[in-house]
């Protein structure tokens, strides 16, 4: 995310009624150029930098309005694809899925991670997870993993999710990449 969770709530990458995102990924600079980036993190790049921008637009939007704000920022050919569940193809069968209100439930999720393709117009994200809600017995349930978030800009300028994918898991990392 993500994805659906056992308790029946999408949790996967994240508007009522959100502003269309028609940012657009600064043109590539070269390392140097990254205001000193480079020095405490030499993969940030400005089209890395956008990704997360948009990840962090998406995880407010979708805290603030729920299920409703989360399928908002799919595109109408989207995927999800969630553990052990079978896909859920098109932003209307997604949207119909996602149906929780962020007072019943609360999605957060951190990127750790993202890539731009070369044409600019397609990128994704990846980090962990976490859906919040409490079972019958008013008792707080936690759901973690790890998701991925495939963004892809619409003929409209637009930035949407192509593809939601998520697995649950612990939040901590067995096997970091290095």
């Amino acid at each position: 995310m993500r994805g659906f969770l056992s308790i029946g709530l999408l949790a996967c990458t994240i508007i009522c009624g959100a502003p269309a995102q028609t940012l657009e990924p600064p043109a590539p600079k070269p390392p140097a150029s990254q205001s000193g980036s480079v020095l405490t993190n030499p993969g940030l790049t400005p089209e890395i930098e956008f990704l997360y921008q948009l990840e962090a637009k998406f995880a407010a939007d979708t805290a603030k309005g729920g299920g409703r704000a989360f399928s908002s920022w799919f595109a109408p050919d989207a995927v999800t694809l969630g553990n052990g569940k079978a896909p859920v193809v098109g932003h209307d069968a997604i949207a119909a899925a996602a149906t929780w209100s962020p007072d019943v439930y609360q999605l957060t999720w951190t990127p750790e991670g993202a890539r731009m393709g070369p044409a600019g117009d397609m990128g994704f994200t990846w980090g962990h997870y976490e859906g919040v809600s409490k079972d019958a017995q008013g008792n707080t349930v936690k759901m973690t993993g790890r998701y991925m978030t495939v963004w892809k800009k619409q003929q409209d300028g637009e930035w949407k999710v192509a593809l939601d994918a998520s697995n649950e898991g612990p939040a901590e990392d067995c096997c970091r990449v290095k």
